[in-house]
């Protein structure tokens, strides 16, 4: 009682909420407090500790050297506390929420999510698709499978596999032409969202003129997997990922023309809150990812 009363835990809540948000106004809305309360809290716990945990700056806070040290540790705090009294929510038998793209789901989930389940009948899996990048504040998504830098604060990150591209076309398509030899090629068949920055990093890598994508028909299927299937019915080339259209191109479906490859430098993670590492659910979906995915790194 006497800790509870030295360190009191609405102030150490308002803290760990505003230090993941970088934000006494977003750490207000998600606990349902004014910034002027939050301020108050924070300052409380900045008077308890004798050190100043942020730097106000106009429109901004950052954390100090103190506060970066205290974050991680509060945050990770909570997370243990969540979890035990969320009672059952966390044990083997509950559901697994899996946040991640439509075409990764479609493409390399689909396939692998009865095995999974299988080696581990207690578990019930639900997908959450979006291309928005997840806050596991805002959702009851467990883990996510997402492309980027694998850097994201408060987040534990493994790397699954590179993000890299190159165009992929139907046969029949490529024969209207007599056929795609060399990447100029490209430019005399309809490109699938020109505008897609995928097409410019792979013009650059083949030395093709950026302004070649300039004043093409746009077209905006909103995933990777759309693209894909206007590929297949012949509709022009689409930027894709290769290992995700093997069965496409095995079947006569997509060709590869050139094993020339580019990237954006943003790769796919598998992350999760660091606060809940070791949530039973979410080790069994790791342990699994590790020894399917032959790239997976931790």
């Amino acid at each position: 009682m006497k800790m509870s009363k030295q360190f009191p835990l609405n102030s150490l809540r308002v803290f760990e909420a505003a230090a993941r948000r970088m934000s006494f106004t977003k750490a207000g809305e998600e606990l349902g407090l004014t910034q002027t309360a939050v301020s108050y809290q924070i300052k409380l716990l900045e008077d308890t500790l004798g050190e100043q945990l942020f730097l106000r700056r106009p429109r901004q806070v950052t954390l100090t050297d103190a506060g970066v040290r205290l974050a991680p540790r509060i945050s990770e705090a909570f997370g243990l506390m969540d979890e035990a009294l969320s009672g059952m929510k966390d044990h083997s038998d509950g559901t697994l929420i899996i946040h991640t793209t439509a075409t990764f789901a479609s493409r390399w989930l689909a396939s692998h999510l009865g095995t999974f389940q299988l080696e581990n009948p207690g578990i019930a899996v639900r997908l959450e698709t979006s291309q928005d990048v997840v806050d596991f504040t805002r959702t009851e998504a467990d883990v996510a499978i997402r492309s980027g830098s694998g850097q994201w604060p408060g987040l534990k990150a493994h790397f699954l596999m590179k993000s890299d591209f190159t165009p992929m076309l139907s046969p029949t398509l490529a024969q209207t032409i007599g056929g795609v030899k060399e990447p100029a090629d490209i430019l005399k068949l309809r490109i699938i969202d020109p505008g897609d920055i995928w097409w410019s990093h792979w013009f650059a890598a083949a030395g093709l003129p950026e302004e070649e994508l300039q004043g093409r028909p746009i077209s905006r299927f909103g995933a990777q997997t759309f693209e894909a299937a206007a590929a297949v019915a012949g509709q022009g080339v689409a930027i894709l990922k290769p290992e995700f259209y093997a069965d496409d191109v095995a079947l006569g479906r997509l060709i590869q023309p050139f094993d020339l490859r580019a990237t954006d430098g943003s790769d796919y993670w598998f992350a999760y809150p660091e606060a809940r590492r070791h949530s039973k659910k979410i080790t069994a979906f790791r342990d699994f990812l590790r020894k399917t995915m032959p790239t997976f790194r931790d």
